[in-house]
Parts: structure tokens; C-alpha cells; sequence
């Protein structure tokens, strides 16, 4: 059984009005501000976004400027945020809405979804936050809230099905950052504050028995450690390469000079996830030697 709309949205709609956080990418309504958020957000604490979307918006305020920059560049503008894969694939997206989009982010589901690195909870998040039109985005904290509303788990496709029922049509800003909201602040996945949950009298869990959001679809999972794992290696590279190319022996003498077969594994994952490239001396972050690219109709894809 599922809450019903009529009684679950006047209850949602109106503690978001009075608790969204002043976070600064509810202060805006473009498209390319909103992408560059989202896909910061991806595994990262707000807290560490909160400056770093700034900054990265004054060096890239628009697609053009971020197509027309190099890989590299994006790279290093991506410090201290993890998961550099994401860099490059902001890159990319910005090439493909110069190109195909005139520099203008798409409206439409499909075409946001053609871009590269954006997935179905950022394209719709992109319309809901942007545009404000029907869409409801289903991320981890909004994956949490709808199975425990429904007191079930979800699979992908029951929880964007549930996410569209519950919607409502109008108000979409409103809505879908509310329910993002409630998740972050309320509905939490270790100690959930029912007895402050503004709608918990049409939630079919309240806290009592299993909790259905464990294994549902778009629950984030426990990550692996990350001290000693491979992607603290990677990071070390990345940021060896972030002073400039390197010879191959200042990148064995800094990253794991004991273990030259994981390095060389750590290494060998960079390069096929083309975010670093051989170089005549040793090693680069991707597009490093090309210089800066001054018009962003001649940027190519790494």
C-alpha cells in the first residue's frame, strides 16, 4: 500500500517551505550551475561542495568556458573533491551541449540523459531544479524516504514509479527538494527522527520492525575503506600530476614504492579510464600538453 498523495503532500510541502537549508544551488535556476551542483554532490559532502561550486563556477560559468578548458584543467580544479572520473565526465557533458546544444543544457529527459556522465536521477534533477518541470528525481536520500513511506523495498524501476505517484504536478522545486531534504535531515539511515518526521502518520514503517530501505533501490550502500584501498592510490597519482607531468620514477618513488605490481595496476586503471596519459617523460593528467584550448569549437573529447 502506498501513502496517499492527497494527504502526503500539503504535510511535505509545507515543513520544506519552512527547513530547506539556505544551501547556495537552491539560489539558482540555471541549468549548468545545477549540473556542476549534482555532479559534485555524487558521493561528496555538502559541506565540501558548498565552496568549491563557487570557485568552480567562476573559473567555468558556462558550458563553453568548461568545453574549451582541457581535461587537465577540469582535473585540477576538481581537488580535494574525489572520485576524478567525474571531472572528466563534466568535461565531456560540456562538449556535447556546445556541440549538439548550441551551449544551452537541454530541457528534455532524453537529451539530458544523452550526456555523458549524466544519469536518470541528475537529468531529472536538472528539470526539476532548473526548470521546474515534471520530474521526480530518485537519489539516495529520496530512495531512503519513499521505502520506508511505503514500508517496502524498492526495486529501481517500483521506486520511480512510487517517486512519480507521490509527485505533485505543480510545485515541483518545492516538492522535490523537500523530500531530498527530509531524507538528509530527518529520515536519516542510522537514526531517523519519526517523532519529527512532518509526514509520518502516512508512512507505513514509523520506525517499527525491519527497516525496508536496507538493500532498496538507490540506497546507498557501506563504501569500502578507503585508507590503503586502490582508490586512495589513484588519488595519489591524480595529485602528484595535478604540479604537472611527472617522470615515471618521481610516480614509483611517491605511490606505493614497496608495491610496484599494484602500482602498476593503479596505474594501468588511470590510463584506461583516460584520466591520466603517457607523455615522452613519464606521466600526465589527460590533455596536460595540448595547452589551453582558446576557442571551445576545437575542444575534443579525451
Amino acid at each position: 500500500m502506498s501513502p496517499s498523495p492527497p494527504s502526503l503532500q500539503p504535510a511535505l510541502l509545507g515543513w520544506a517551505d519552512r527547513s530547506l537549508r539556505n544551501l547556495p544551488w537552491r539560489l539558482t535556476r540555471d541549468p549548468w550551475a545545477i549540473l556542476v551542483a549534482e555532479t559534485m554532490l555524487q558521493q561528496t559532502q555538502v559541506s565540501r561542495v558548498i565552496e568549491r561550486w563557487t570557485q568552480f563556477l567562476e573559473r567555468f560559468p558556462d558550458p563553453a568556458s568548461c568545453a574549451g578548458a582541457t581535461p587537465a584543467d577540469l582535473l585540477r580544479e576538481w581537488a580535494g573533491l574525489g572520485y576524478n572520473r567525474r571531472a572528466l565526465m563534466l568535461h565531456r557533458a560540456a562538449i556535447a551541449i556546445h556541440q549538439n546544444h548550441g551551449g544551452r543544457v537541454p530541457v528534455e529527459l532524453d537529451d539530458l540523459l544523452a550526456l555523458p556522465g549524466v544519469g536518470p536521477y541528475t537529468a531529472r534533477a536538472i528539470r526539476a531544479f532548473a526548470h521546474e518541470e515534471p520530474a521526480a528525481p530518485v537519489d539516495t536520500n529520496i530512495g531512503r524516504v519513499l521505502a520506508r513511506l511505503g514500508g517496502r523495498r524498492l526495486t529501481p524501476g517500483a521506486a520511480q514509479r512510487l517517486a512519480d505517484e507521490l509527485a505533485p504536478h505543480d510545485q515541483v522545486w518545492l516538492w522535490n527538494q523537500g523530500i531530498m531534504e527530509l531524507g538528509a535531515l530527518v529520515c536519516t539511515k542510522r537514526a531517523p527522527s519519526c517523532a519529527a518526521c512532518p509526514v509520518v502518520e502516512v508512512c507505513q514503517w514509523q520506525g517499527s520492525g525491519p527497516d525496508p530501505a536496507e538493500g532498496s533501490a538507490a540506497v546507498g550502500r557501506p563504501q569500502a575503506r578507503f585508507v590503503g584501498s586502490d582508490r586512495q592510490l589513484r588519488g595519489q597519482v591524480i595529485e602528484l600530476l595535478r604540479a604537472g607531468p611527472a617522470p615515471t620514477s618521481a610516480v614509483d618513488s611517491a605511490v606505493a614504492p614497496t608495491d610496484p605490481a599494484r602500482r602498476a595496476r593503479v596505474v594501468e586503471g588511470l590510463l584506461a579510464d583516460e584520466l591520466i596519459e603517457r607523455t615522452d617523460e613519464g606521466l600526465a593528467l589527460v590533455g596536460d600538453q595540448l595547452g589551453p584550448v582558446s576557442d571551445a569549437s576545437s575542444a575534443s573529447i579525451a
